[in-house]
């Protein structure tokens, strides 16, 4: 696919027309730090105009949705029908179908622990039943003994999501990948899931709680191995934006290929 080509704009107006839902990444697609990309408001209200829905996904499991909804609030961009939806919202949900009423060992922040609880999810400390990983900012060595013992035991592994490190200014800190690589050298075990972008888990979630069929839904992001790999895991509509991570050289060997490239999401207006 090539940026700027007439296939990609038909890719890309097939893909606006099509989609009742938008699943937007947020840093690198929808702002930079703490600022926006282009004329990013009036691009989300266009869309809300439009009669889309906006659910900004994301995989970063250190927060709690309501976290999020607060950044986007002071950023003037959480407008009434938005959504956040993390992979620890994906991970709750996994647990209440499959493993309803067992009692949790999370390795995750005090929001996201608070966020389980009112999900209903029993949590523990001696006497889990089920081991799970998230993006812990709070991570210390008592936390590593006592969920690799979990593991080591045989307990169901579950993690909310797989990226190595967690983009930020300078060096990019250890995320969940990098967790559970340590722990795969201590207990000689990979999570038996794990919930977030590109897999499945979280995308089944997210259709189940849209009621809607995958080709009414549309990930856009900047990352090709997470959100376009999600997108085409999924059966989504996926556009692959330039604001962030990635451009234009690396989305033409991408081996992760998105059904449109745009500049930015700014350019979906004129599909609209």
């Amino acid at each position: 696919m090539i940026y700027g080509s007439k296939e990609n704009e038909e890719r890309l107006a097939a893909a606006v027309a099509e989609s009742e839902v938008f699943l937007l990444d947020m840093d690198g697609t929808v702002y930079l730090g703490d600022e926006l990309i282009g004329d990013m408001k009036n691009t989300l209200e266009a869309l809300r105009r439009s009669g889309r829905r906006i659910v900004y996904c994301t995989n970063n499991s250190s927060k709690a949705a309501k976290e999020y909804e607060q950044k986007l609030a002071r950023l003037g961009i959480f407008g009434e029908g938005d959504e956040v939806y993390t992979s620890g919202i994906a991970a709750e949900q996994y647990l209440r179908e499959f493993y309803a009423g067992k009692k949790v060992y999370l390795v995750g922040t005090e929001g996201l622990k608070a966020e389980f609880a009112a999900a209903g999810i029993p949590l523990a400390e001696e006497d889990a039943e089920v081991a799970v990983l998230a993006y812990d900012t709070t991570l210390t060595f008592d936390k590593l003994v006592k969920i690799n013992r979990l593991i080591v035991e045989g307990k169901p592994y579950i993690a909310t999501h797989p990226d190595a490190v967690c983009p930020a200014k300078g060096v990019f800190p250890p995320d969940v990948g990098s967790f559970i690589e340590l722990l795969r050298c201590s207990s000689g075990r990979s999570p038996d899931v794990v919930c977030g972008k590109p897999y499945t888990v979280m995308g089944d979630c997210i259709r189940r709680r849209l009621h809607l069929p995958p080709r009414r839904i549309c990930m856009a992001g900047d990352r090709p191995h997470t959100d376009i790999r999600f997108a085409n895991n999924n059966g989504f509509h996926g556009i692959l934006v330039l604001s962030g991570e990635t451009d234009a050289a690396l989305a033409e060997r991408t081996p992760d290929r998105p059904e449109a490239i745009a500049k930015s999401l700014n350019e979906i207006v004129r599909f609209l």
